[in-house]
């Protein structure tokens, strides 16, 4: 994995460009799509301890992370991160597992997160840039490894297109964005519907290192391609009860990534 880690404050500029960018670019690029994103650092936002949120918001320039959720999004076009552009998912193999063998050349979203996790350990001895770059890469990636799409299985086909509506689309599209915009809700709206667990189930969900949640998300996941598979006509009712299996399985990943993306966060900056 690259070592360079310096970054700049997104300005309206860049923001045009990079709309742009996102607009022309596939649809099966970005998980969870701008709401779900917001939604996740919402829910981690809400969770963050007064300490751990005045301590990032410094270093991001006195932004919220919401305002970073698809920061790796928007850079991974640009020269300067085109290299992050590995690091939106990751492959398990037969057992679930990532491992060392089914770490992608460039890195992945595991080896991603523990990268900067590790980084972070130490963000007091740091430059400001490289905090600002890690917080931003953990606030997008632990959304991104949540979203059943970005697993990559062993033993499973998982580049297909289905028919959406009469429309040809890939597979990963429809959870990276139909999926969750299905609700038409806001990020705000998203975070207060799932932002309601109790403190002991927040520590169970929060238990373990982010490679056993990756596990768990794998396992998890799983059963969406029994759910469609190649050429899957998805329409009218066989769109809606798609919708009632699939819906549930968004909504408790993005609730996940938020609490686990918090419980990291507050860990980090509790000092």
């Amino acid at each position: 994995m690259k070592t360079k880690t310096t970054t700049k404050t997104i300005t309206p500029l860049l923001l045009a460009t990079t709309a742009i960018l996102l607009f022309a670019a596939p649809r099966a690029a970005f998980a969870w799509g701008q709401e779900g994103h917001n939604a996740v650092t919402a829910i981690a936002e809400a969770n963050l301890t007064p300490k751990a949120k005045a301590t990032i918001e410094k270093y991001l320039d006195g932004r919220s992370i919401i305002y970073y959720a698809v920061w790796m999004d928007f850079y991974r076009h640009t020269p300067k991160y085109k290299y992050t552009s590995v690091w939106h998912g990751a492959a398990v193999d037969s057992n679930f597992n990532h491992t060392s063998e089914t770490t992608r050349e460039g890195g992945d979203a595991v080896t991603a997160i523990e990268t900067s996790i590790k980084a972070l350990r130490d963000y007091k001895s740091l430059p400001a840039e490289t905090v600002a770059f890690h917080i931003k890469i953990l606030v997008h990636a632990i959304g991104d490894f949540h979203c059943p799409v970005h697993v990559k299985y062993s033993t499973i086909e998982t580049n297909f297109k289905v028919n959406l509506n009469g429309k040809d689309v890939s597979y990963h599209s429809v959870w990276d964005g139909d999926v969750v915009q299905s609700h038409k809700w806001s990020h705000t709206e998203w975070a207060h519907q799932l932002n309601r667990l109790d403190k002991t189930k927040i520590a169970a969900l929060t238990a373990g290192a982010p490679r056993d949640w990756f596990h768990q998300t794998a396992l998890d996941s799983r059963v969406i391609y029994d759910w469609a598979k190649p050429g899957a006509k998805l329409e009218g009712t066989k769109w809606i009860d798609f919708l009632n299996k699939a819906a549930p399985l968004a909504e408790s990943q993005i609730q996940k990534a938020g609490y686990r993306l918090a419980a990291v966060l507050n860990d980090l900056f509790a000092q």
